[in-house]
C-alpha cells in the first residue's frame, strides 16, 4: 500500500483525534476507536510473556490464546499453527484474532458462545468455501469487521450479518459472486475483493450495498469496466485488470466518486470516450502504466492526475482546460507524466496559465 491510501481515508473519515491507525490490513488501514475500548494492536506474539497474562488475569482463557488484562474483551489466537478454533471461546470476547493459522473448517456452532463479537480476523488461513457452514455468521448480529483475506474461498460466505461495516475478502479464489450475496448489507462501507478471479460483475452481484464507500476490485480479470456498481461509492479501485476503455456512461450516476484508480490496465485513447471522466466530484484519477498516447480529457476540478509510464508524446493543454482565463483554469495540484515521451522544455507556453495552482509536475 502506498501513502495515498492513508490520505484517502483521512479525507473520507474526517477528524481522527478519537482514533489511532494500526497495522495495514488487507490493503486499507484499520482504524482503532479508543473510546470504544478497541484493542490497539493486531498481534501480541513475541511482545509479552503469555505466562504473565495468566498469572495476573483470573478470567478464563483458552490455552492456545492470550487474554491481555488491558483488553479484557480481546482474544489473541493468531500465528499459533492452529488447525481448528480453540474450544470454549469466552462469551465476553468482542475482538477475536485468528490470523496466520492453518484453519480450514468452521462449523455451524463455532461461534455459538461468542455472539458479542465485533471484530473477527481470519486472514492468512486455509479456509475453503465448502468447509464453511451456511449459518456460520448468521448469529453474530454485532459483528462490524469481518476479515478473511488470503484464504482459499471460491465464493462470498453466506448469510452475513446485516451490521457489517467492513468485509475484506482480498486474495482468495472467488470467480463469481452469487446473486444476493450482499443483499442485506446496507451498512457495509468497505468491501475488498482485490486479488481474486472475477471476470465480470453482473447486475445483481452487488445489489443491496446502498452505503458502500470503498470498493476494491483491483488485481482481478476484468476486461470491461463493470456496469453494475453501487452509486454510493467514493473510492473505486480497478487497477491491475485488463480494461481497455470507458464509455461516456461508465461513470454515470457516480455523483460522489472522488478517487478512481485505473493504473496497470490496457487503456488506449481510442477506447476512452472524450466524456468518460466528465465527473466534477473526482479528486484523484490514476491512469498510470497504461497505453495512452495523449492526455485524456479530465474535469478542471480534478486535483491529482497520475499518468506516469504511458506513451504520451504531446502535452495537449485542452485536455486539462477547455478555455484559459481569469476564472477558467485547472485546479490540478499534482500532475505526473514521468515515464512518457515528453520533455519539459518542449511544453507549450500556455500550460502555466491553465495549471496556475499546480504544486508539482513530474516529466
Amino acid at each position: 500500500m502506498d501513502i495515498r491510501s492513508i490520505f484517502l481515508l483521512l479525507s473520507v473519515c474526517g477528524p481522527t483525534w478519537a482514533f489511532t491507525l494500526d497495522l495495514d490490513y488487507g490493503g486499507v488501514p484499520l482504524w482503532i476507536n479508543r473510546f470504544l475500548g478497541e484493542p490497539s494492536v493486531l498481534t501480541l506474539k513475541d511482545r509479552m510473556d503469555p505466562g504473565w497474562f495468566r498469572a495476573v488475569n483470573a478470567q478464563s482463557c483458552p490455552l492456545e490464546c492470550d487474554c491481555p488484562i488491558q483488553w479484557p474483551t480481546a482474544l489473541y489466537c493468531d500465528h499459533r499453527g492452529l488447525n481448528q478454533l480453540p474450544s470454549g471461546l469466552p462469551s465476553r470476547i468482542q475482538y477475536l484474532f485468528l490470523q496466520g493459522n492453518n484453519i480450514t473448517f468452521l462449523g455451524s456452532g463455532t461461534f455459538a458462545n461468542a455472539t458479542n463479537l465485533r471484530w473477527l480476523i481470519l486472514d492468512h488461513n486455509q479456509l475453503l468455501s465448502e468447509q464453511l457452514d451456511n449459518v456460520l455468521f448468521s448469529n453474530l448480529t454485532r459483528l462490524v469487521y469481518l476479515f478473511i483475506n488470503s484464504n482459499k474461498l471460491t465464493k462470498v460466505p453466506a448469510r452475513l450479518p446485516s451490521g457489517l461495516k467492513q468485509l475484506r475478502l482480498a486474495y482468495n479464489h472467488i470467480e463469481k459472486i452469487s446473486a444476493g450475496a450482499f443483499q442485506n448489507l446496507a451498512n457495509l462501507m468497505v468491501l475488498l475483493l482485490q486479488g481474486n478471479r472475477l471476470k465480470t460483475i453482473e447486475g445483481s452481484d452487488l445489489k443491496g450495498l446502498g452505503g458502500l464507500n470503498l470498493l476494491d476490485l483491483s488485481h482481478n480479470l476484468l476486461d470491461t469496466f463493470p456496469k453494475h456498481l453501487p452509486s454510493s461509492v467514493q473510492q473505486l479501485y480497478l487497477s491491475n485488470n485488463s480494461l481497455t476503455g470507458l464509455t461516456e456512461n461508465s461513470l454515470h450516476g457516480f455523483n460522489g466518486l472522488r478517487y478512481l484508480r485505473l493504473g496497470h490496465n490496457k487503456l488506449r485513447n481510442e477506447g476512452l470516450d472524450p466524456g468518460a471522466f466528465n465527473l466534477t466530484s473526482l479528486v484523484e484519477l490514476d491512469l498510470s502504466y497504461n497505453q495512452l498516447t495523449e492526455i485524456p480529457t479530465v474535469p478542471t476540478t480534478l486535483q491529482y492526475l497520475y499518468l506516469e509510464v504511458n506513451q504520451i508524446q504531446v502535452f495537449n493543454v485542452s485536455s486539462l482546460c477547455r478555455t484559459v482565463g481569469p476564472t477558467s483554469y485547472s485546479r490540478m495540484k499534482i500532475l505526473r507524466l514521468d515515464g512518457n515521451k515528453l520533455e519539459y522544455h518542449k511544453l507549450p507556453p500556455d500550460w502555466v496559465f491553465c495549471l496556475r495552482v499546480l504544486h508539482n509536475i513530474y516529466i
